[in-house]
């Protein structure tokens, strides 16, 4: 009876700190609703600073509080979302000036796909060497990670 409850008690030390890796921040996330409220806190209570339209667009999650997310975007701005109307799939943004070209390798000599204009959001995959793959509703290619906001380390 000892034994299993030595394993049991090992089981769960092993276990707890896997679920609290998922729990640290900061961390990437997309939001996954038409719409939602940026607040100045983490309750409804507290003023709403913006209001964002843009479904899967990436954010960087710097803190958590019950179930709140301090977020901030591409342009640097900072506030509360609702956590539940985030999702942790990775997404990423096209920035900078003109199109960004799309290439179906990585790398600048693979030929061309497609161009994506900057503000296009798309599912983000593994990046290598500088490029990262891209896909905008189904259609993937590669791009270089400097055009995009949403890759690497929060």
């Amino acid at each position: 009876m000892r034994t299993a409850f030595a394993c049991f008690l090992a089981a769960f030390a092993l276990a707890v700190p896997a679920a609290a890796q998922d729990d640290e921040v900061p961390y990437w996330a997309a939001i996954n609703v038409d719409e939602i409220n940026m607040r100045k806190g983490p309750s409804t209570t507290y003023p709403i600073d913006w209001v964002y339209t843009r479904k899967g667009l990436p954010v960087k999650v710097l803190r958590k509080r019950e179930g709140w997310r301090y977020v901030e975007d591409m342009d640097g701005t900072r506030g509360w979302f609702v956590g539940r109307m985030l999702t942790r799939t990775r997404t990423a943004i096209v920035t900078g000036e003109g199109v960004a070209p799309m290439r179906a390798e990585p790398n600048a000599g693979a030929s061309l796909s497609w161009n994506a204009e900057p503000g296009v959001v798309g599912r983000l995959g593994e990046c290598e060497a500088g490029w990262c793959e891209f896909d905008v509703e189904g259609r993937a290619a590669w791009i270089e990670a400097d055009r995009i906001w949403g890759d690497g380390e929060p």
